[in-house]
């Protein structure tokens, strides 16, 4: 299988996209203030914008994508001719492994994320309770998200080439192979004596 470009570029595009919602997504997690209700004494949580929540799960299907199509193309290893041996073969089985980890913590913290932000508590309590704080996503998990995705990034396109280098693309090189030509012998004219 030869190095395509277009493969190249768009499994790098996919990830720098997912990159960029991750951190949108941590520049825009909800923030919540205790505010008191007008009607009662009980208080309730003001929230901000849910943003985050969109963001990170945009960030998380396309992550999805990218790993699927850099699978799709490499059949994932494992399905497939084979690989010719040696440190190409090597470097794509590590690279391999290291993608598919990324890709599961990015995945996680960025699915985490998202739903613990899109959590909103209404009524915390009475004026005479202390202490009061309302459920907010901790800073950082989608932050550990595009982390994790650019480590993915970078797994998979290293695993991509070195696997386009190892790859065999079905087809087995041999040396000195071809179409055997059958020597013809010149005849001379007391040939026909025979």
């Amino acid at each position: 299988m030869a190095l395509s470009v277009t493969i190249f570029v768009l499994i790098i595009s996919l990830h720098l996209l997912a990159f960029v919602f991750a951190v949108g997504a941590e520049r825009r997690r909800s923030i919540a203030k205790v505010v008191p209700d007008e009607y009662d004494d009980r208080t309730f949580c003001v929230y901000t914008t849910d943003a985050s929540t969109v963001y990170g799960f945009a960030a998380c299907a396309l992550l999805l994508l990218s790993q699927s199509v850099l699978n799709a193309v490499t059949r994932c290893l494992c399905c497939g001719k084979g690989l010719v041996s040696g440190c190409s073969t090597t470097c794509a089985v590590i690279s391999f492994t290291l993608s598919w980890v990324s890709f599961l913590g990015a995945e996680a913290c960025l699915l985490a994320g998202s739903a613990r932000n899109a959590y909103h508590t209404k009524y915390r309590g009475y004026f005479v309770s202390h202490d009061l704080s309302c459920s907010t996503l901790r800073k950082g998990v989608f932050a550990a998200g595009a982390a994790l995705t650019l480590f993915s990034m970078l797994a998979s396109v290293l695993y991509y080439w070195a696997h386009s280098k190892a790859d065999t693309g079905f087809w087995e090189k041999h040396r000195n192979e071809g179409l055997g030509l059958t020597t013809h012998h010149h005849q001379g004219p007391d040939s026909d004596k025979l």
